[in-house]
């Protein structure tokens, strides 16, 4: 068994690819064959295994998400009591308990077994820049 924690700065909502970091870690790990478990340690961002040869998927997912979920500045969102932490906080919370913060992912002979166009991402879900923590576990 091997484990890593790995930051991850962000920018802003969107998506942050790290597949590499992952493949690294197996690389290192020792372990040929089983599955690695990826976690993130945060409450107001998710992960995702999602295309990484179309940039537009990414946006059209965060375009997506916004609308799903707007920022309590909009009317539609005045029923939100939990505030303190800004317009996107109570949000980023929502998309986060709707999408996973934990990935199993296969491996064999050292590789996962993602599909052709298939990236592991972070996907921030907070307006400012943070400094989040996943964990890599085979």
């Amino acid at each position: 068994m091997a484990m890593l924690r790995l930051a991850i700065s962000t920018r802003g909502q969107g998506l942050y690819e790290f597949t590499d970091a992952a493949r690294d870690f197996l690389r290192g790990s020792g372990v040929d064959e089983g599955v690695m478990t990826v976690f993130v340690r945060h409450t107001s961002c998710s992960l995702l295994i999602q295309e990484n040869a179309d940039p537009s998927v990414q946006t059209d997912l965060k375009a997506f998400f916004r609308r799903l979920v707007p920022p309590t500045t909009d009317p539609a969102m005045d029923w939100i009591i939990h505030r303190d932490e800004g317009p996107d906080d109570m949000p980023a919370h929502i998309k986060a308990s709707l999408l996973p913060v934990s990935l199993s992912i296969p491996f064999a002979e050292g590789r996962l077994l993602l599909g052709t166009w298939q990236g592991i991402y972070l996907f921030e879900h907070r307006d400012s820049p943070h400094r989040r923590e996943v964990v890599f576990h085979v």
